[in-house]
């Protein structure tokens, strides 16, 4: 599976997510929608998966 994914779409992961070409980092929770990209074109590409601790 890859960790790109497009605006809109529900998140596959919950992390911080960087757009492609840009700086721009959103944290995003799995299953609801990826904010919009700062250009048209771009995707999110998970870089920081959120670590789950058990308890």
């Amino acid at each position: 599976m890859s960790n790109k994914a497009k605006p809109g779409t529900p998140a596959p992961k919950s992390g911080q997510y960087k757009s492609t070409g840009s700086k721009t980092e959103v944290t995003a929770v799995k299953g609801k929608p990826l904010p919009p990209t700062p250009k048209p074109g771009q995707t999110w590409t998970l870089v920081d998966p959120t670590k789950h601790k058990n308890k």
